[in-house]
């Protein structure tokens, strides 16, 4: 006669799913705890994504958009509008508007500084779009970069500036840690003696939802090294774009 199982004899007795059967966002998120790495909305977890797995991700994210349409009761199949709505979302989040967690950094070409540059350059304004880490609400906005070069700085083309930016705020972001995050980007490719950024944006958060206030915008900025030192350099850089703004 067959004697019953415990339940915990029973629970050890179900094996635990392989690694090929597990979801790809759980391998990845064992791969990143295992590491100690943070992984919150605004970090870039490209280096624990193996290769194939950016597609299957996108997919488990397709599914998993398809549910939230059925929970919002939209009938997607007889709504010619909405029956693509969850891939066409998942492949932006993936691909475009979250790429900046999904994919490496951009290549950038860093150049010595052959004849010793060091008078303030200024570049801007730079357009950026991401997304509040709160509402997934769009962030739309421009940038200003203050760079105060030493003989031992590199110099990059101005179009890089744009690039690194993107790949920083293609993330869901507060304004506040994505300047900062830009900076301390830039200081590690560049090694000024200064660098200052300041951004303004519109923030969707507030415009489509809540206090539906349209002219309000959020600036901040972030100085480092001489721009943080200096009052008159900090004032110079904060006059040159303002006149920019107004010109």
């Amino acid at each position: 006669m067959a004697t019953e199982k415990k339940p915990a004899q029973a629970i050890q007795d179900v094996a635990a799913p392989s690694v090929h059967e597990q979801l790809v966002s759980a391998r990845i998120r064992q791969r990143i705890k295992a590491a100690g790495v943070r992984f919150h909305a605004n970090d870039n977890i490209s280096a624990f994504i193996k290769e194939g797995e950016l597609a299957e991700l996108q997919a488990e994210v397709q599914g998993k958009l398809a549910a939230v349409l059925e929970s919002l009761v939209i009938d997607v199949e007889s709504d010619h509008n909405t029956q693509d709505t969850a891939k066409r979302v998942a492949k932006m989040y993936l691909n475009e508007v979250f790429k900046g967690r999904y994919q490496a950094a951009p290549p950038v070409t860093e150049f010595p500084n052959i004849e010793r540059l060091n008078e303030l350059m200024i570049v801007g304004p730079i357009t950026v779009r991401s997304a509040c880490s709160h509402h997934l609400c769009p962030i739309m906005g421009k940038v200003w970069v203050g760079v105060m070069p030493n003989e031992h700085s590199n110099l990059i083309g101005l179009s890089k500036y744009a690039r690194l930016l993107e790949w920083v705020m293609s993330r869901p972001q507060i304004q506040e840690e994505a300047v900062s995050q830009a900076a301390d980007l830039l200081m590690q490719k560049l090694q000024p003696d200064g660098l200052a950024i300041v951004m303004e944006a519109d923030h969707f958060c507030m415009h489509w939802r809540g206090v539906k206030d349209m002219d309000s915008k959020m600036i901040n900025s972030v100085m480092r090294g001489s721009f943080l030192r200096d009052a008159n350099l900090r004032g110079e850089f904060l006059a040159l774009i303002t006149q920019r703004q107004r010109g």
